[in-house]
């Protein structure tokens, strides 16, 4: 009985009836997408329906701890006799019926060029990196009659997630993280929601809505989607951008760590983001392994807080030859970004894959309404402007003060 997925899950969490292609699970965090979707994998794979399935998941490890070998993953859900054959180092869960399933991390498109199926499982599609990995996994869905793929993520507006919702093969299911407040610990939704209600990473979080650029904010998602590129170009220079932060205890603003680099063609790449809450420390180690990673040329550091003190932390960890440059605010955050947010409209800067949570706060940031410090996106502008300089903004009428340099 305990097994017993249809006694066990809400109607919505079962797999819709009727002909369909994919299905489309949007839903807050916690709702019980993993669990839906390991279930329907199981219900798949013991049915004798699908044979060869696919299992892709953000990063390898997501698609080992979580879906596999997690609370709510394959092998835990499975009944002794049914329960499928683990092998990590093939990637491979087999079913006592002969039925395989290949796991692959999304940060490695190639692993999908080639490899055919006749069903696929997909986690947090909207946080995966590549792009290019969606589209090689939908090539090889080709074996069988009807190939299906059930796709569970916390929703965010990208290309990929609007063409699936716009698509008339795409059954949606919608949920929200209070839909499954029986399954979670007391007083987590609560909590939550009385962070986060109302806000837009409430609702995309908590709501699992799809939300458009919000009206205030200074970038556009079609600006970042446009531009997006799967590989930079060669680059003539390239720079680590850190804002550090003055704290690190859970509610600390963020350190903001942002690589970006310039090409030959004139144009700016935004190649990592290893933002995060961080000891000063451990964000100096993040920084000196990203100025070592990408083969930077310098560190640009906001020294707002303690110049002296940053440049210092950042040395320690990187040695003496790493080239530190403070830079001192003395502009709004909102001015600051005018002119990087030019260069994104004029389609003159690409992210390198998808940087989901750094896009996030991209384009849901509104000066004008907005309390917490956007470290990320302040990161981001120190490095496009120590390359690019940034373009003239658009004139407007001020809102609030800001100072120059």
């Amino acid at each position: 009985m305990l097994h017993r997925w249809e006694f066990w899950a809400r109607p919505d969490q079962l797999q819709p009836r009727g002909e369909w292609q994919a299905w489309l699970i949007l839903a807050g965090r916690g709702w019980g997408k993993t669990r839906a979707l390991s279930e329907t994998v199981r219900a798949w794979a013991t049915s004798g329906r699908y044979g060869r399935l696919a299992i892709v998941a953000r990063t390898a490890a997501d698609v080992r701890d979580v879906i596999v070998e997690g609370e709510s993953g394959i092998l835990r859900v499975s009944p002794e006799g049914e329960r499928p054959r683990w092998e990590p180092s093939r990637r491979r869960l087999t079913w006592p019926n002969g039925a395989q399933a290949t796991t692959y991390s999304a940060d490695e498109p190639d692993q999908l060029r080639g490899p055919q199926h006749d069903a696929a499982a997909v986690d947090e599609l909207a946080a995966w990196r590549y792009p290019d990995a969606w589209d090689q996994l939908r090539f090889g869905l080709r074996l069988g009659d009807k190939p299906r793929v059930v796709i569970a993520t916390t929703p965010r507006p990208t290309k990929i997630i609007r063409d699936l919702m716009a698509s008339p093969g795409t059954v949606i299911t919608r949920g929200r993280t209070r839909d499954n407040v029986a399954n979670l610990a007391p007083g987590v939704v609560t909590g939550l929601e009385r962070r986060y209600a109302g806000s837009r990473l409430g609702r995309q979080e908590l709501d699992g809505e799809v939300l458009d650029d919000s009206a205030g904010a200074l970038f556009r998602w079609s600006w970042v989607d446009t531009a997006r590129v799967a590989k930079a170009p060669d680059l003539r220079r390239v720079v680590v951008a850190v804002d550090p932060a003055t704290t690190s205890h859970d509610e600390s603003d963020e350190t903001g760590i942002v690589v970006a680099g310039i090409g030959y063609d004139g144009r700016g790449y935004i190649l990592a983001d290893e933002s995060g809450r961080y000891r000063p420390e451990e964000w100096a180690r993040r920084v000196a392994s990203a100025y070592a990673t990408h083969r930077a040329d310098a560190v640009i550091a906001e020294g707002n807080q303690g110049g002296e003190m940053v440049a210092s932390v950042l040395r320690s960890a990187g040695g003496a030859g790493m080239p530190v440059r403070i830079v001192h605010a003395k502009r709004g955050k909102a001015t600051r970004a005018e002119p990087v947010a030019v260069l994104y409209e004029q389609g003159r800067v690409s992210h390198v894959g998808s940087l989901a949570r750094l896009e996030d706060q991209l384009t849901t940031w509104d000066p004008a309404t907005a309390s917490g410090s956007p470290d990320r996106l302040d990161a981001l502008v120190y490095a496009v402007t120590e390359l690019m300089g940034g373009a003239e903004p658009v004139p407007r009428i001020a809102t609030e003060d800001f100072y120059d340099f």
